[in-house]
């Protein structure tokens, strides 16, 4: 037998699914070929093509099983029965389907299994809507417009973990896509139910409480206040230091979705010990798990001085400093420096405690090197000028005279064309370091504002001692020396 027989055979094998399910699609939309369906078996039949290896078939099947669920309560139960739900779930991740599946009318018939005295039956619906409301906000509309944020809310509180853990994840979904779709959530009353299970014990379970939190806490200030009202902190606070990764990660991350809103939030965050503890938690994880803490510190130092110094204050730029080092991912590094950069940024004083720390010739190294990403360099000249712009601790930009590119040349050249002049000592400093013979190798284009910050510098000396570091200068005294004519 050729190769082309046999592909012939799975060639009509395949035309013969399509046709199926298509026909069994197209019956399942006429009331009167239901129970003639029903009675030939068809829902055992379609059952196995949920999980073919053609996305149509797949499609196809959801499509007509949908349609039989949604005729009466009676094969809606017969699908459930089945067990055409944990099928059906695992197909649902592809976009096509889901909304093939909420075409079919299928999200009603879900509801009802959400108030099905059986558990079992519940977390299969919920798995079902998660998957739905994960992939857009018009899915999750649907599931909203279905009536089951309110069950879902119900599930959270019955006694069955697995129940409870993804009855969370599915809210946690359907408020992730946009501020109104949370407030649904809110409206429902999911907020007070999860914050109540952030102690529990069951890390799975407080993965999903955090996140639906998070999700809830990121679109404004007033979801971000209504989750603090609950009560959350100091609670929270101890998932900093629990043992599941995700668990600290999760919880690191409502506390940045909350923190990123206003002084005031971060403020409060600050008083319940909450900027210590994600300092801590930094310092005692790896990766992307110290991602959002990163962040949050970030944030919270942008907002004010005094809060940037409560960062200072509970040590956080050392293990800030650790991550641009230890760090492998340049996205971890990137926030990182992003962060520092804020700390950094509002006056000398917050600028002299991250130079101090030596995180300028770190950021530069970083920026400099041709295996940091575009993000990564950027945000590192970022950070830089930020912290340059106001650094007036001298010694700690002097070795940054000696390797930094132009574009961050002008900035260093910059402060000390400020500084400079009010400041015999740095002045003197300046020249027996080798500082002022560097500043007369720098080319700068004539007119340009790195070449005023140069004649500012400049002017801070006598005439005679700046010839006597400039470039050339050395061979001009050797020819004078050469041609000189002693007197005898």
């Amino acid at each position: 037998m050729s190769q082309r027989q046999v592909l012939q055979v799975f060639e009509q094998y395949q035309r013969a699914r399509t046709q199926f399910v298509q026909g069994v699609a197209d019956l399942a939309a006429r009331p009167q070929s239901i129970e003639t369906l029903r009675s030939a078996g068809v829902v055992s039949l379609l059952r196995p093509l949920l999980l073919d290896v053609v996305p149509s078939v797949r499609q196809t099947a959801a499509l007509g099983l949908g349609r039989l669920a949604d005729y009466n309560v009676d094969l809606a139960e017969a699908v459930v029965k089945a067990g055409i739900l944990p099928q059906l779930v695992r197909s649902l991740p592809e976009e096509n389907l889901a909304q093939a599946v909420v075409q079919s009318g299928a999200l009603e018939t879900l509801v009802i299994c959400l108030e099905d005295f059986d558990p079992g039956v519940k977390e299969g619906a919920c798995w079902a809507f998660d998957y739905i409301a994960r992939h857009n906000p018009e899915l999750s509309q649907a599931v909203v417009e279905a009536g089951a944020v309110p069950l879902l809310v119900l599930c959270i509180q019955e006694p069955e973990i697995a129940l409870k853990r993804i009855a969370a994840s599915t809210l946690s979904d359907i408020s992730k896509h946009s501020p109104e779709l949370a407030q649904t959530v809110v409206d429902a009353g999911a907020i007070a139910h999860l914050a109540q299970m952030i102690p529990n014990p069951d890390a799975k379970l407080k993965r999903q409480v955090l996140s639906a939190l998070s999700q809830i806490a990121k679109h404004s200030v007033d979801l971000a206040e209504l989750v603090v009202e609950a009560e959350i902190f100091p609670v929270v606070l101890t998932c900093l230091k629990d043992s599941d990764e995700y668990v600290k990660k999760n919880g690191a991350t409502l506390i940045r979705e909350i923190a990123k809103h206003s002084p005031e939030l971060s403020q409060l965050i600050v008083n319940s010990g909450g900027v210590a503890a994600v300092i801590d938690c930094i310092g005692s994880c790896r990766g992307t798990v110290r991602l959002p803490g990163i962040m949050m510190l970030g944030y919270v130092a942008a907002h004010s001085e005094n809060l940037s110094m409560a960062v200072i204050v509970s040590k956080g730029i050392p293990p800030l400093c650790a991550c641009l080092i230890e760090e492998h991912e340049d996205h971890i590094k990137a926030a990182a420096a992003w962060a520092l950069g804020q700390i950094g940024r509002h006056t000398a004083e917050h600028a002299r405690h991250v130079a101090g720390a030596n995180v300028l010739p770190t950021l530069l190294d970083i920026y400099v090197d041709t295996r940091s990403s575009e993000d990564l360099k950027m945000k590192a000249k970022k950070a830089l000028k930020n912290i340059l712009q106001k650094c007036t601790h001298l010694p700690a930009l002097e070795p940054l005279l000696h390797d930094a590119p132009p574009s961050i040349m002008k900035h260093i050249i910059g402060q000390f064309s400020k500084v400079l002049p009010h400041d015999s000592k740095a002045r003197r400093l300046f020249v027996t370091t080798g500082g002022l013979k560097k500043v007369q190798e720098i080319k700068a284009d004539a007119g340009s504002l790195l070449q005023e910050y140069i004649n500012a510098i400049n002017n801070c000396y006598p005439e005679e001692i700046v010839r006597f570091y400039s470039p050339g200068y050395s061979e001009i005294l050797l020819e004078r020396v050469e041609s000189y004519q002693p007197v005898l």
